[in-house]
């Protein structure tokens, strides 16, 4: 058997359950509505997210705006759709900087020991020791206008690898003496290859896991740093219109349409990548798993057979001998 089709042995085959199904429709929904949906909203209805008219301001949901208006006028379902774009790229870029960073840092340190694991562990120890919140702060605050969402995707990303790492590292130190990476150091593989070739295929399940978490704590953490105004708040998003909401007392005006949207959509797609992470969970856990109905009827008469061979014999009456 080839390492390639062990690699592919070990990847995970998500189950066709009830919860993967909804998380991963809700999230084809959101990728679908943030890569036309501006294409619609901009040249098929005619709307633009800075389109600004006093006459129609903090208008609730009507034929014509869906979502209603802000304080200045501008609709609401503009910035929703074309903020979408935004707040999925920050997630999805931080979610993937923040991987590969915990992947390297974690897997090799678990795997090469050592020397390069004392350092790769101390760096992982000293991102550890700041609070992460704080550290976000200061450097968004210090990049604050000099980029666009991509600089605050990569802020977000190098920040937030370390706990990743840690967990990646403890599950690499159980894996490095198991008998496949043995036979693959025996064949001749450098260790480079026993890292993407075994190890990484290994922790598939947990690397997926951390990446859906990742994406979906970055969209909060863009959505925070907008809030505050310490993200690029001209850049329309989910963030920097629960940013300007805030700003326009959108809650005690009862400007609901204001701020539920944009916070309903982020909160959706963490119930999502949740959904999808118990898919992956009953995958990596067998136990977890919910038997099939074969699975149970086998179980049940089993169980049946069992009891009736235990059972104790009842005693067949004798008849009395007549004289």
């Amino acid at each position: 058997m080839t390492r390639s089709v062990r690699a592919r042995r070990r990847l995970p085959k998500l189950p066709g359950n009830l919860k993967v199904r909804v998380g991963i429709t809700i999230i084809v929904f959101f990728a679908l509505f943030a890569v036309f949906g501006p294409f619609v909203v901009e040249n098929l209805m005619g709307l633009s997210p800075g389109d600004v008219d006093t006459s129609a301001a903090m208008e609730p949901p009507s034929g014509a705006h869906l979502l209603g208006t802000t304080a200045n006028g501008e609709d609401v379902f503009a910035q929703l759709v074309v903020g979408s774009r935004v707040s999925l790229l920050v997630g999805l870029v931080a979610g993937v900087v923040t991987t590969v960073f915990s992947v390297l840092v974690g897997v090799a340190g678990g795997y090469l020991g050592g020397r390069a694991d004392s350092i790769l562990t101390v760096a992982t120890n000293i991102f550890l020791v700041i609070p992460g919140m704080p550290l976000l702060i200061i450097v968004a605050s210090y990049v604050q206008g000099r980029g666009g969402w991509l600089t605050v995707a990569l802020v977000i990303g190098l920040t937030a690898w370390p706990w990743a790492a840690r967990q990646k590292r403890a599950q690499t130190l159980s894996l490095r003496h198991r008998d496949f990476v043995a036979a693959a150091e025996m064949t001749g593989e450098s260790r480079w290859g026993v890292i993407t070739r075994e190890l990484i295929p290994s922790l598939a399940p947990l690397i997926s896991v951390s990446f859906l978490g990742a994406v979906v704590g970055s969209m909060f953490a863009d959505a925070g740093l907008s809030f505050m105004g310490l993200g690029n708040i001209n850049i329309t998003s989910w963030g920097s219109m629960l940013y300007w909401a805030q700003n326009g007392a959108a809650l005690t005006r009862g400007a609901w349409w204001w701020f539920i949207p944009p916070g309903a959509c982020i909160a959706l797609v963490g119930v999502a990548a949740g959904l999808i992470n118990f898919g992956i969970d009953e995958v990596s856990n067998p136990r977890l798993r919910k038997p099939s109905k074969q699975v149970r009827e086998r179980a049940r008469a089993a169980r049946l057979h069992a009891a009736g061979a235990t059972a104790p014999a009842q005693a067949t009456p004798v008849k009395e001998a007549t004289s």
